[in-house]
């Protein structure tokens, strides 16, 4: 439930619905960064909203898709004052980019090939498995290479769960 604050609607509801009254002035198309077919415009609209700040304003930012408008995303955003709503959405962009080295690095180096035993193992896992993405990346930039991942990761199990890969 989302509690708008005193100078906007007044009301309250899913951000959902309270998007949906929206009036289609509400809304800009701007582009969410650079993706890997060009430039992502998407319809972005924000709310004030209610909620503990003692320095900056909360937004309710939406993003939805030109081709379908029923395609929705929420993000609740805590801002430094006087922040455009092209920097909300040039921010909320960026989490593409975040989300894709993720998917890069459980590809590449493992990230995601850790049965958690102990969290001193999993976290050493994780530290070398970054590393090794950050390594990877600068070597690429480098040398403009593409470095692909083999085809097969083997999953093993820690030998102390008594699991087995089958």
């Amino acid at each position: 439930m989302i509690t708008p604050a005193p100078d906007s609607f007044g009301a309250e509801g899913r951000a959902d619905e309270l998007f949906a009254s929206l009036g289609g002035r509400a809304w800009r198309t701007r582009t969410a960064g650079t993706g890997t077919k060009g430039e992502r415009p998407c319809a972005w609209a924000r709310m004030r909203i209610n909620g503990p700040s003692d320095t900056g304003e909360r937004w309710l930012l939406a993003r939805r898709s030109l081709n379908d408008p029923t395609d929705l995303a929420c993000f609740i955003c805590h801002t430094p004052e006087n922040t455009t709503p092209a920097e909300l959405a040039r921010v909320a962009g960026a989490r593409w980019a975040i989300v894709d080295t993720f998917q890069t690095s459980k590809g590449e180096t493992g990230l995601d090939h850790y049965p958690v035993c102990q969290y001193t193992g999993w976290y050493r896992h994780i530290t070398l498995s970054m590393f090794a993405q950050a390594f990877l990346s600068v070597i690429r930039s480098k040398t403009g290479a593409r470095i692909q991942a083999p085809a097969i990761w083997t999953d093993s199990p820690c030998p102390r769960s008594g699991a087995s890969s089958s």
